[in-house]
Order: structure tokens, then sequence, then C-alpha cells
């Protein structure tokens, strides 16, 4: 893997980089969103990743305010809530997230799961397509699709719905790989992002992990950390406590070698979140 830094990016399909590590904001609570963005932001992290019914869209829009970087430095993700899903209702949705963060322009907003039926989804998809020719986001996306959800989109748009899906979001970790829908989205270039790459910390005394942690001596968060981005995918970490938010950035002095990231294939489809991607089936 060539050498990569916090802020190293990716080229998406709209044109705009994002950088290869997020900081996830997440069941935060908005006393505390402001405060641990702007450390997030002091230790190097350039990536928010933010959501609607997160509730600290306004936290976290303050802290890019705050942090006295220019906004073109700094990436800034949010999405359509599944009960925002259709036309009308996301075109609403997306103008309060917009007024929201006050930060201007959005870097990426993402249709959060595929609830609603094809027409709610197709609808949210025009909604977003229309505010991204009006230069209120730059790149648009989904999060929590299935294959057969993808290959609706895809073919909406290729039958002139507009746009082009930049990125994928899912919840991927070494027990919820999900690796038919990363590929089917890497054939595409379309950048794969990971939430809850940590995987809420249910799986830190696994003994693959403290096995390697050892051999690496790194810490089981950092070993996750790093097997996302030694997958080509943007992990999205996220904590409360400044230490930890510290330590998750520390993961660019290392790589996993070939042979202890396949130790990492656990074959084990055990998601710690919600699972709309199979869910979901229509």
């Amino acid at each position: 893997m060539a050498p990569v830094s916090i802020q190293t990016t990716y080229k998406l399909n709209s044109g705009y980089e994002i950088p290869v590590v997020g900081f996830g904001v997440y069941q935060t609570p908005t006393d505390v969103a402001e405060k641990v963005t702007l450390k997030a932001f002091e230790v190097g992290y350039r990536h928010v990743d933010c959501a609607k019914v997160y509730d600290n869209e306004t936290e976290c829009g303050e802290a890019i305010r705050k942090s006295g970087l220019d906004r073109s430095q700094i990436f800034y993700t949010t999405k359509v809530p599944r009960q925002s899903q259709g036309y009308e209702t996301a075109k609403a949705a997306i103008e309060q997230s917009i007024a929201a963060a006050n930060v201007g322009y959005i870097d990426l907003i993402l249709i959060h799961a595929p609830h609603g039926g094809k027409e709610a989804r197709l609808g949210t998809w025009r909604a977003l397509v229309e505010a991204q020719k009006a230069g209120k986001v730059r790149s648009i996306g989904v999060s929590n699709y299935g294959i057969q959800h993808l290959e609706e989109l895809e073919e909406y748009i290729k039958s002139g719905g507009g746009g082009e899906i930049s990125v994928g979001q899912y919840e991927i970790h070494p027990w919820c790989a999900r690796e038919d829908i990363a590929e089917w989205l890497k054939q595409r270039n379309v950048v794969v992002e990971a939430y809850s790459p940590l995987v809420q910390a249910e799986r830190m005394k696994e003994p693959v992990l403290q096995t390697l942690a050892q051999r690496y001596k790194k810490t089981p968060a950092q070993i996750l950390i790093r097997w996302s981005l030694q997958k080509g995918y943007v992990p999205l970490p996220k904590s409360v406590t400044e230490s930890r938010i510290v330590e998750n950035s520390q993961v660019f002095d290392f790589e996993i070698s070939e042979e202890d990231m396949a130790s990492l294939n656990t074959g084990v489809y055990a998601p710690v979140c919600w699972d709309p991607v199979r869910e979901v089936k229509i």
C-alpha cells in the first residue's frame, strides 16, 4: 500500500476529493459534539461524517466555523433520513440540513437507507441531483443499499435520471465484510466508506485482534482502522474520548502484512448496527 496520511484523499466520481479517514459523530451528544469535532480537527482530521438523524449537524457546523481552517480544507457529510424518502420530503430535509450546518455548501449527502420503496428512493435521488446542480452539495451517494437497490439506481441514472454515485457507506469490519457490495462499488470507482469500523468495541478481545495488536504494538482499534484503510475503504471511527480520538488517527506508521490481513477474513456475518442492506428487500 502506498504511503498515506490522515489528509490523503481519494478522487470521487464527482471530481472532488475525499480524505481517506473520517471522524464519525453517530450518537455523539449535542453538548459535546462541537468540542470533540474541534479536537478531531486539532489532531488532523479534515473529514466529518454527520447525519440529520444524529441531531448534531448544528454543532458540527459550529466546529467547522470555529476550527480556524478554510472551509475548502474540510469535507462535511450528512444524510437524508429514511423518514424523509421521496422527492418533496427529501428536498425539505436537504434544505434543513444545509441550514442546520450553516457552512455554505455540503461536500457529500447520502441517502441514509433504502427504505420507502422504489418511487421514494428514486425521488430522493432526484432531489439530491437537483441540489448538486444548484451547487448546494458537491457529491452524492447512498448508504446501506443492497445490490438490488444499487442496480435500480444505476439503471435510473443511465436512463436519464442524472447524477453519479460517488460514495457507498456501510457497516464494514472483519465480522461484516460485505465483500460483494464493496466489489460492485469498486468496479464503478465508487468510494466505499466503513462506518462502525471499530465494531462498537464489541470485538476488542477477539484472539486474532489481540495477537495482531501485540505483534504490531498497536491497539485493537488501530488494527481495525488500518485493516479498513488497506482494504481501500474510508473508515469513519467515532469517539468522544480525546485520547482515543488521537489514538484513532495514529494508524499511518505501520502496515499489516498480507498474511495478517488474511487472518482477519473471519467469514462471520454479524452486524452490530441496523442492517437495511438485508432487511429492505424491495
